[in-house]
């Protein structure tokens, strides 16, 4: 590798880590910059994973304090993340990613709007962080199995999760910005734990350039989540529906533009 790719990519893998502490979305910085080094598509898709999956760690670290309060909720979705995480990693191994690629701009953006109304539609569905509507046998069904469809679309390609995680996780009845970044961070390393075990297992690695782009997310997650804390939760949930309208926009602009 070049210097010129050796910075790029350490420059992404921060970008990554800090994005996907704060909002999610990081693998469309880091997947797009791996192609653009003459990375295969498939093999960046599976190289950005493992990056930015190992770069977790940093900001599990930084949100240590919040998981006592979420532990609950963990054990809830744990399974179904680790079960859908695989689902979609041997989907991505087995089959084209254009047809499911058409669908991801439409679940970013209803994702992102259900996210940016989710105290309208808490009120309109009766469920709120202080309701025994978020404890009923529908809405915890109904969100495992969204999360579900979450954990192997983020298995399959990833892009965007923490928006999806972070709708569903809203519709549950928390309130509270930085338990859901807690769990949204969590079980988004599960999901890409899984997929990036099975990816080595499949040989899609490029492992110079996994290494290279790790050192960057290390960084950037960890400051991603300690300074994400302390900005007010309004800021926060600003920057969350921001990254969500530019993520859509770009994949829009991929699928039906380019």
């Amino acid at each position: 590798m070049s210097p010129t790719e050796i910075l790029g990519l350490i420059l992404a893998g921060a970008a990554g880590g800090v994005i996907n502490a704060v909002a999610g979305g990081g693998t469309l910085v880091t997947f797009p910059t791996l192609i653009l080094f003459g990375t295969p598509s498939i093999v960046a898709n599976a190289t950005s994973t493992l990056a930015l999956v190992i770069g977790t760690g940093g900001s599990i670290f930084s949100y240590r304090r919040y998981i006592p309060r979420v532990k609950k909720l963990l054990w809830r979705f744990i399974p179904i993340s680790i079960l859908g995480g695989w689902i979609g990693a041997e989907l991505l191994t087995r089959t084209s990613q254009k047809a499911f690629e058409k669908l991801i701009p439409f679940l970013l953006l209803f994702a992102t709007i259900l996210f940016l109304s989710q105290g309208l539609v808490r009120k309109l569905i009766k469920v709120g962080p202080d309701s025994a509507h978020s404890e009923s046998r529908h809405v915890i069904w109904g969100t495992i199995l969204f999360q579900l469809g979450v954990s192997i679309y983020g298995g399959y390609f990833g892009a965007g999760i923490g928006i999806l995680m972070l709708a569903a996780l809203a519709l549950l009845g928390l309130s509270d910005i930085y338990e859901m970044n807690t769990l949204k961070t969590i079980l988004g390393s599960l999901i890409n734990l899984v997929a990036a075990i099975w990816f080595i297992f499949s040989g899609l690695i490029h492992w110079p350039k996994a290494a290279v782009m790790t050192f960057g997310a290390l960084g950037g997650y960890y400051l991603g989540a300690h300074f994400s804390q302390r900005i007010s939760q309004k800021r926060v949930r600003q920057i969350i529906t921001a990254v969500g309208f530019t993520i859509s926009g770009v994949m829009f602009y991929r699928q039906f533009f380019r």
